[in-house]
């Protein structure tokens, strides 16, 4: 792979690439090979096609010495002819099939990545919330999109450029022994010296190209630094426009000076490779001549003439395969990082045998049956729960309480006291490291985890809408909702008489991450969107904490019917909420360290009354007002 300016500086591994290079192992090759293996029928073309190509375009350089013996110097016309028609025709047909080559791999890479990144996706949405919170979304992000695109550039480009070098490089030297061994032999010496300008040329631009690289960051660093908003006020504020433009133009300077010497390294380079490149045919030219006309009275010029023409088509092969190291590597690198992902286990995954709650919720029930259409009671419970993000302090410990269906507990406490992450057990985003939580009288690590999930509906604080109409939004929680339904569930929400009042109704596009809509709108859409779920449980995640008051009012307004008629667990830092729930939990440090009435609580005068005195007296006295 050349560079921008025909440099080779894809033919040279970085250092960190040279110290993450992957051990290439039997067992990474099989499984390279398994990817490869859906499609062996067309990779068995394809290795067809590049051995009749390989030989078909060496033919033309072969008959070029039956028309300089016997076309050229033996006088005859209709054998010249035909010997220039049978090369074209030759050419033709080489380059046909080379573009039935280059259709194939085309076709077999494009396929073999739509395998993957379908693979790599269904892996990815089965992994745990543990993973996208652990790992950079800009990796997992790399990993569905350049590392996978890199593997068509590995199957159509490093895989078949191996073939093609190494069988062109084969009938080659075959060609140049059957015309003669000597010859043959002084050419085989000459092609490395060919190689190497190559190489040292190409080690040259490299480094000056990295080093030019880093001068280019150091600039756009300058310019993002100084020309944005902020930059730009703080260097009017500090008058510091000189300075600053003396750092820029030392910058530009040293970028000025690499590129004339990265364009001059390239310059000796082609000098190089044209002074190679014609010493080659003239070493053979003078050894062939003292051969015919010293030693070998059968070798004849148009013998010579093909050697030479097949010297040349052998210095393109040689140059590629001397430097296939660096292509390897990073083909191995790519698998290795992509098979690094496959290989991550899902940390949260159904049970291969999972069970269903009885009706009564009293006993267990096989799961082989309408999975999805028994609906869940809601009843909760925690017994003795232990929960740790990893070594060290635990961040829940020793949680038991009991919901039972048709009540509401709420969860109170202060940052980080352990509210969201006790309720991220119950739909499985996590799994207990101690203790046991039960759904419905069942481990909810027995349970299917479609099933499970389907019959808890949360609210959060950071509500997600896709870019799409507010309709597409809705159905995503029940693609089968008819519009009444849609329509119903934006009035109990509270949100329908803003849809009614846009030109589009429910076809109104929200925007990325609804951007177009108020941080209220948005949370009743979220809420009419569960209420289209229907769940057994509803999880209320601090859903109004980050709104004004006016906002707060109107979800509020849509909350309070579900709390009093549905089972739900309530995260809230408002007095009306609180007081809606049967029974309040108190959190402090990971534990439950109160529970109780509202009355109750107040009277004891411990967490709970400091809570109140600091972050709910406001609520009290809206709630005494209204």
């Amino acid at each position: 792979m050349a560079g921008p300016n025909g440099g080779m500086r894809g033919h040279f591994l970085t250092e960190e690439e040279k110290k993450a290079a992957p051990r290439v192992t039997k067992e990474l090759l099989l499984r390279v090979a398994s990817c490869l293996r859906p499609y062996r029928k067309q990779l068995w073309t394809v290795f067809g096609a590049i051995l009749v190509s390989s030989v078909l375009n060496l033919l033309p350089s072969v008959l070029t010495g039956k028309i300089v013996d016997e076309g050229l110097i033996g006088g005859s016309l209709p054998l010249l002819l035909r010997y220039i028609v049978l090369s074209l025709a030759v050419m033709l047909a080489a380059n046909l099939i080379g573009v039935l080559e280059s259709y194939l791999s085309a076709w077999i890479a494009q396929h073999i990545t739509f395998d993957m990144r379908n693979a790599m996706y269904r892996h990815l949405l089965g992994m745990s919330h543990r993973f996208f919170t652990t790992n950079r979304q800009g990796d997992v992000i790399t990993r569905m999109t350049s590392d996978i695109d890199g593997v068509q550039q590995v199957v159509a480009g490093t895989f078949t450029s191996i073939l093609s070098n190494a069988l062109t490089l084969a009938a080659a030297l075959i060609a140049m022994y059957r015309k003669s061994w000597v010859l043959a032999t002084v050419g085989i010496l000459i092609v490395p010296l060919f190689a190497l300008p190559t190489r040292s040329a190409g080690r040259t631009r490299w480094a000056l190209t990295r080093e030019s690289q880093a001068c280019n960051d150091e600039i756009n660093g300058i310019l993002n630094e100084t020309l944005s908003v902020s930059g730009q006020l703080l260097v009017k504020l500090f008058g510091r426009e000189e300075d600053e433009c003396r750092r820029y133009e030392s910058a530009n300077r040293r970028m000025i000076d690499l590129n004339i010497r990265e364009r001059m390294a390239g310059r000796w380079f082609r000098v190089a490779i044209s002074t190679f490149a014609g010493v080659g045919p003239m070493l053979l030219y003078l050894v062939g001549g003292i051969l015919m006309t010293r030693y070998d009275a059968s070798l004849t010029v148009g013998d010579v003439t093909v050697l030479v023409a097949l010297l040349g088509r052998m210095y393109g092969p040689v140059n590629q395969l001397l430097n296939i190291q660096v292509d390897w590597v990073r083909s191995m690198a790519l698998f290795s990082r992509l098979f690094g992902y496959f290989d991550m286990p899902a940390e949260i995954r159904s049970p291969d045998d999972p069970v269903l709650p009885a009706e009564d919720a009293g006993e267990e029930a096989s799961a082989a049956d309408g999975r999805t259409k028994r609906r869940a009671r809601g009843h909760v419970r925690f017994e003795r729960v232990g929960f740790s993000y990893g070594e060290g302090r635990e961040a829940l410990s020793d949680i038991s309480f009991e919901l039972r269906p048709g009540h509401s507990v709420a969860i109170v406490g202060a940052s980080g006291a352990g509210k969201s992450t006790l309720i991220r057990l119950i739909p499985r985003l996590y799994d207990a490291t101690r203790g046991c939580v039960r759904f419905d009288g069942v481990d909810v690590r027995r349970l299917d985890l479609g099933w499970l999930r389907a019959n808890i509906g949360v609210v959060s604080q950071e509500t997600y809408l896709f870019n799409g109409s507010i309709r597409e939004n809705l159905l995503y929680a029940r693609p089968d909702a008819t519009e009444a339904e849609l329509i119903d569930a934006c009035r109990k929400a509270n949100i329908y008489d803003f849809i009614e009042a846009q030109e589009n109704g429910l076809d109104t596009i929200v925007g990325n991450r609804g951007l177009k809509l108020s941080g209220g709108e948005k949370q009743r859409i979220s809420i009419a969107r569960v209420l289209l779920k229907d769940p057994a449980l509803w999880i209320f995640d601090e859903a109004t904490s980050a709104l004004d008051s006016i906002s707060e009012q109107r979800i509020q307004e849509a909350i309070d019917p579900l709390i009093r008629s549905r089972t739900s667990i309530l995260i809230a830092h408002r007095l009306s909420t609180i007081l809606a729930a049967d029974e309040i939990l108190v959190m402090d440090s990971g534990r439950i360290v109160e529970r109780g009435t509202h009355a109750e609580l107040l009277e004891r005068g411990g967490v709970y009354r400091a809570l109140y005195d600091t972050q709910f007296r406001i609520g009290a006295g809206k709630t005494r007002a209204a």
